[in-house]
């Protein structure tokens, strides 16, 4: 096996680039036959599937809001990176919320839809007729289609899709019970006009909005925000669109709100009990005055009251921010979403605060687009709940960095307040009583006053808080369908139609076991070809008469027995007389066809010939003879019958044969004896060529006896019919048993481009099998030599 690798290495042979464009052009129609096919199932896509439309919208994120206190100053300071914000926003935006606020603003109870052959088409924002909902319950009711259609002007059928075969007949006005809901038809419907339609729940589409909705930024590094909405119906994508940026922005501005309705209220609580408190302080005051008939108090009894109570102001207002400190604290361990700084803080917070705060919202934000992907214990959440735990310490540090101070002036103004308190106690004790009720009263008065001012700045600055966003571009309908894309889809089955082409091709040609062309037997074996036949122009017969008589002497095919039939001369042509043996592989190959014609053309010679049927085991030869194959080879070899009884002679094509006659029960042994050595030696003598048609080698061994004594071999392969292992068995052959008068003959060739390889041998080199000049004929259409060739049309009217 390695030697015979080694000879297929020395054969030189070259790429055919003509050859591999014929391999596709032979099948042409295979190639136009699948992009008709591809193309034919793209215009089915097309038109069974429902176009789907996109609209676009765009909104600004604001860097900070236009508040009137310090903590305004604060935010525009914080430099945001925009790609975290947007992401931040969009799930704010996706939240249940938004899109149940954005839903409620739709007509989304009732949808309607048109009835097609081919499909159905939402009408949405049309209303072709008004349905009257009675009775409906809030989760279970059916969300069955239901099929309308009218059937006269009083009346009209009804059924769903559960049980489209029963159909019901209603009164307009009529109330219609079914599905857990009671509702009823008002507007007439067309007679013989189709509609469907079902009820819908605000889930249904929340869901329908949330699936088709993409949000991403417009542009980088900008704080503008690109949302489109993807819908079966393009006037719903834009409301559904609008609608959600809306109720985004409404709730942008509520949440904004919020800190500084928690001051308002909080400074509401605090008011009625100090309105309460000054109320009572001045009565007692009065009261105290006019008992003790007291005017006035000296000078540095007024100063002594003055101190007290600004000191007293003093630590309310520590009180308050203490309160706003804790809140943040709590905000911080709640381990909730955003956290907001109160109003109190105004001054507190300084520039790292507000960025620890700024950060720590953005990564609250990142961890709920993570939960989103991926499960709790995943390592990307807990990377993200490592961070927040850091930005929190910082933040808490912070916090109690803070408190400590609050604390610390508090502490402070409480010794003041004792000192003072201390230098009361030398003045005489009426004054006392007075001072301590003075003061009482004023404290009460500036806090009131104090809050009255946050109160009124809470408002301002929450009258002056405007929305985070601001709609850019709303959307609008587009009527362009994004899916599917005919233009692509066409595009698409183009392509998918031609790999298709040319992959069949491909993959017949790689599927292929047998031999088609003489390129292929050279590439698999040295053993020299002979000649190549080409295919018989005509019907052949089971006798194969039609060949004996060569019909069309002009053809192609006569041509090229006649090519074989030269080259015969240059093997054993130190002899006169030649015994050729004719062998194949397997039966079907064509051998005895190719028998019939070599003797034929060798006859148009005026050469001797006899032609012996030596398969005794299931020859068909004697047919072509018209013999009766009652005696024949078998019953010479036997002994039964003389030479003379079994030779038949063609008086119409001089040749004479000898049929394989009765069937024996020892074909092998008759072959193998002295007595066919014997005949072809005789015959030898008397004949030019003695032609001898074999069993085949690869099932039977009664050849081997024939192919050791004759003087030529010739096997046979059948173009299409014989495998590429049929090339290796006369190298097989001559290896085994030391021949060198073997060769090939490659028959029916029928230069099918199909299957022809794609390179050429390479003779001016001396690769290949060069030992004879042959042709296989292909190529020398129009040449006008031959009858049987394909003229074309250009050449019909070039001979006219």
């Amino acid at each position: 096996m390695t030697e015979l690798v080694q000879e297929k290495k020395a054969v030189s042979q070259s790429i055919d680039f003509y050859k591999i464009f014929r391999v596709f052009l032979s099948r042409w129609y295979w190639i136009t036959g699948t992009v008709a096919l591809a193309l034919f199932g793209a215009w089915l896509y097309l038109w069974y599937t429902p176009p789907i439309y996109q609209t676009g919208a765009s909104l600004k994120l604001e860097d900070s809001n236009p508040n009137l206190g310090t903590n305004a100053g604060i935010v525009a300071s914080q430099n945001y990176n925009y790609t975290d914000k947007i992401q931040a926003e969009s799930f704010t935006i996706r939240s249940n919320e938004v899109i149940a606020n954005a839903v409620k603003t739709l007509d989304y109870k009732i949808s309607y839809y048109l009835k097609g052959r081919v499909r159905t088409t939402e009408l949405y924002p049309n209303v072709p007729f008004v349905i009257e909902i009675l009775k409906q319950d809030s989760v279970n009711f059916s969300r069955s289609l239901y099929t309308v259609t009218g059937k006269d002007e009083q009346h009209f059928e009804l059924s769903t899709a559960d049980n489209e075969d029963k159909k019901t007949t209603y009164q307009y006005n009529a109330i219609i019970n079914i599905g857990n809901m009671s509702f009823r038809i008002k507007d007439k419907i067309p007679v013989k006009s189709t509609y469907q339609f079902k009820f819908n729940s605000q889930e249904d589409f929340i869901g329908r909005a949330m699936g088709g909705l993409n949000i991403g930024e417009a542009a980088r590094f900008t704080n503008v925000m690109g949302l489109n909405q993807t819908d079966g119906n393009a006037v719903f994508a834009a409301d559904i669109l609008n609608a959600i940026m809306k109720a985004y922005v409404k709730y942008d501005v509520i949440q904004r709100r919020r800190s500084a309705r928690q001051t308002v209220d909080f400074i509401n609580s605090q008011l009625g009990f100090i309105d309460t408190a000054a109320g009572k302080s001045g009565s007692t005051l009065a009261s105290y005055k006019a008992r003790n008939k007291m005017l006035d108090v000296s000078s540095s009894t007024s100063m002594t009251v003055g101190k007290l109570s600004d000191f007293e102001k003093q630590k309310t207002e520590l009180n308050l921010k203490q309160l706003g400190i804790r809140q943040l604290q709590e905000q911080v361990n709640s381990n909730k979403s955003k956290i907001e700084i109160g109003m109190d803080l105004d001054g507190e917070i300084n520039s790292g605060m507000g960025t620890l705060v700024t950060q720590l919202n953005n990564l609250l934000a990142s961890r709920e687009a993570k939960l989103s992907q991926f499960n709790n214990d995943s390592q990307p959440v807990r990377q993200i709940e490592q961070q927040i735990s850091n930005v929190k310490a910082g933040i808490r540090n912070a916090v109690a960095g803070m408190l400590r101070k609050n604390e610390q002036t508090i502490r402070y103004i409480d010794s003041q307040i004792a000192g003072v308190t201390q230098k009361m106690s030398t003045i005489p004790q009426k004054e006392q009583n007075f001072v301590k009720l003075q003061t009482n009263f004023e404290v009460n008065n500036k806090v009131r006053s104090y809050l009255s001012e946050k109160k009124l700045e809470a408002e301002m600055n929450a009258a002056a808080i405007v929305p985070g966003a601001s709609i850019v571009n709303p959307a609008y309908p587009s009527y362009y369908a994004i899916s599917p894309n005919s233009s692509k889809a066409y595009t698409t089955a183009l392509m998918l139609g031609l790999t298709s082409g040319f992959g069949l091709i491909l993959l017949v040609r790689f599927l292929n076991p047998y031999i088609y062309d003489k390129e292929t037997v050279e590439g698999l074996t040295h053993t020299p070809i002979i000649g190549v036949i080409r295919k018989f122009p005509d019907y052949i017969d089971q006798d194969s008469r039609q060949a004996l008589s060569l019909s069309k002497p002009k053809s192609v095919f006569a041509e090229s027995v006649r090519s074989v039939r030269t080259n015969l001369s240059f093997l054993a042509s130190h002899k006169e007389s030649k015994v050729i043996c004719i062998t194949s592989e397997v039966s079907g190959e064509g051998k005895s066809f190719v028998t019939i014609n070599l003797a034929g053309t060798l006859a148009l010679i005026d050469k001797r010939i006899i032609l012996i049927a030596a398969d005794l085991r299931r020859s068909k030869l004697h047919k072509a003879f018209g013999n009766d194959n009652k005696k024949g080879l078998s019953s010479l070899l036997s002994g039964q019958a003389s030479l003379e009884e079994v030779i038949s002679h063609d008086e119409v094509h001089h040749i004479d044969f000898i049929p394989s006659g009765p069937v024996p029960p020892n074909p092998s042994e008759l072959l193998h004896s002295a007595t066919m050595k014997e005949l072809l030696l005789k015959l030898e003598q008397q004949y030019d060529y003695v032609l001898v048609d074999t069993a085949p080698v690869g099932l039977v061994s009664d050849a081997i006896p024939l192919i050791r004594n004759a003087d030529i071999n010739l096997f046979v392969i059948r173009s299409g019919v014989s495998q590429q292992r049929a090339a290796n068995i006369p190298e097989r052959l001559s290896r085994e048993y030391g021949l060198s008068n073997l060769a090939i003959i490659l028959n029916a060739f029928g230069d099918d481009a199909l299957y022809a390889n794609y390179y050429t041998t390479d003779y001016s080199r001396g690769g290949g099998n060069s030992t004879y000049y042959y042709s296989d004929y292909s190529g020398y259409s129009g040449s006008g030599y031959y009858d049987d060739e394909n003229r074309k049309w250009w050449m019909f009217w070039k001979k006219k």
